[in-house]
């Protein structure tokens, strides 16, 4: 995914001013203060705002200004800082449901049995695997509504990839849950990167936990990248210091 001259108002704010972002690997961390444009950087990508100008480009597409059901169609897929699960489904059922393309949906199908019964059980067995690997499984018949706050934000991640992502951007992954659970959620994205390969940015002020589970880290104020690079390096630059902590 890249963008490139990102440029977002609302009125008179400048919410993101010529962003610059290249990811294709790993996994990567988006920081900096509030209102800094990290959430709008996230909506403009998949869709929910349209870019007042720019070049956003994933998977060899330009996408800039799709809605945001057409952003997901191409594996870009986000998850919210506040978990939107189906609460009176069970877990197992939540993860089914992110499933494209099931035969037994078709009406002409629907009636026979056969048509689709071997692939149903082939993404039965694809959701339990995913709950295996997010330590959920056995929670697969429990209604979401049960769920902790942590617990539901791997739901959404299982969700995701039950959807056949290939980018995850998730919104606070780790906000508000205990900091045993936050680092299982960041552990396993690791997990899934070197299973799946696949690629997630979040943004994460809990920088104590995060910055331990991440590749590159890009840095923001004020819409605009200030810094960019390892971990490390990306913390000691005056730049990300003085907007954290003010000149």
């Amino acid at each position: 995914m890249s963008v490139e001259r990102l440029t977002k108002t609302f009125g008179g704010l400048v919410a993101l001013d010529n962003v610059f972002i290249s990811i294709d690997k790993g996994t990567s961390l988006l920081i900096g203060p509030n209102g800094s444009g990290k959430t709008t950087l996230i909506n403009v990508v998949t869709g929910i705002y349209r870019p007042d100008m720019g070049r956003i480009t994933f998977n060899g597409q330009s996408i800039q200004g799709w809605p945001p059901h057409r952003v997901y169609g191409t594996g870009l897929v986000r998850t919210f800082q506040i978990p939107l699960p189906f609460l009176k489904l069970t877990v197992l059922e939540n993860v089914l449901t992110a499933h494209r393309d099931n035969p037994g949906e078709s009406f002409l199908r629907a009636p026979l049995r056969s048509a689709w019964f071997k692939k149903e059980m082939e993404i039965v067995d694809r959701a339990f695997e995913l709950l295996q690997l997010l330590s959920l499984d056995h929670l697969w018949n429990e209604p979401a509504s049960n769920l902790s706050g942590g617990q539901m934000k791997l739901l959404e991640i299982a969700r995701a990839l039950m959807s056949g992502a290939k980018m995850i951007m998730m919104d606070e992954p780790i906000a508000g849950v205990n900091p045993v659970l936050a680092h299982q959620i960041l552990s396993h994205t690791l997990e899934l990167r070197d299973r799946f390969g696949g690629i997630f940015m979040s943004v994460e002020h809990r920088l104590d936990i995060a910055l331990q589970y991440v590749d590159y880290v890009y840095a923001m104020d004020k819409g605009r990248v200030v810094s960019q690079g390892a971990p490390d390096q990306v913390m000691n630059d005056p730049r990300v210091i003085e907007s954290y902590l003010g000149g």
